[in-house]
């Protein structure tokens, strides 16, 4: 589902008993989240994990309602508690406003497995972008949730705060390429990809 007027990519990610993970809640608004909220009661899904690929504002803009609805704290990596501090203050500069998100429930680390049911995450961290930028994948639906490390035919700007561009392509290289060619991939904005499409044809990754 994509929200807000930066247009953030929101994955809901399902387990067989009914529970779901919510990946990079966007919702700006009241009306965006309970359009997200409808879409979950009409699939008579639970809730169980809210995670952030990194703490960008447009990534974080849900994580207010999911707590507030539902009692979930996100998790994300803990080198990106930068972001989330001072995500109201970037939202200034995009002419929006929002409140300080919600702490971490939790941190992540690189390797961790994230797991509730059916639902199985690893967690790979994937600097450039921001200093903690994680990727969710999910060996069992060979897919992974890139977040702004890696788009179809793209990579994410390194030219913010925490950015750094030849990090950025070393984490892809290494972190993300590596996985089975068609590891289907959920970028956070845009349209899904594959592993091995975007070493064919990604012009920055030639």
């Amino acid at each position: 589902m994509v929200f807000s007027p930066i247009e953030v990519n929101t994955y809901i990610l399902a387990g067989r008993s009914g529970e779901c993970a919510i990946i990079d809640c966007g919702c700006y608004t009241a009306e965006e989240f309970e359009k997200l909220s409808d879409f979950i009661k009409s699939k008579n899904l639970e809730p169980v994990l809210l995670l952030n690929t990194h703490c960008h504002l447009d990534h974080l803009f849900g994580n207010h309602f999911v707590f507030s609805s539902f009692g979930i704290k996100p998790r994300f990596h803990r080198l990106d508690e930068y972001n989330r501090i001072g995500s109201p203050q970037h939202a200034m500069r995009w002419g929006l406003v929002m409140d300080e998100p919600p702490a971490a429930g939790s941190y992540i680390e690189h390797g961790d497995i994230i797991s509730s049911g059916s639902i199985s995450l690893k967690a790979l961290l994937v600097p450039g972008h921001t200093t903690g930028s994680l990727a969710f994948y999910s060996e069992q639906d060979a897919c992974v949730f890139t977040g702004d490390a890696l788009f179809a035919g793209s990579i994410g700007r390194s030219d913010l705060p925490g950015g750094d561009y030849l990090t950025l392509l070393d984490s892809i290289r290494n972190n993300l390429l590596t996985l089975p060619p068609d590891t289907v991939v959920y970028p956070g904005h845009g349209q899904e990809t594959s592993v091995g499409r975007e070493k064919m044809v990604n012009p920055y990754l030639a």
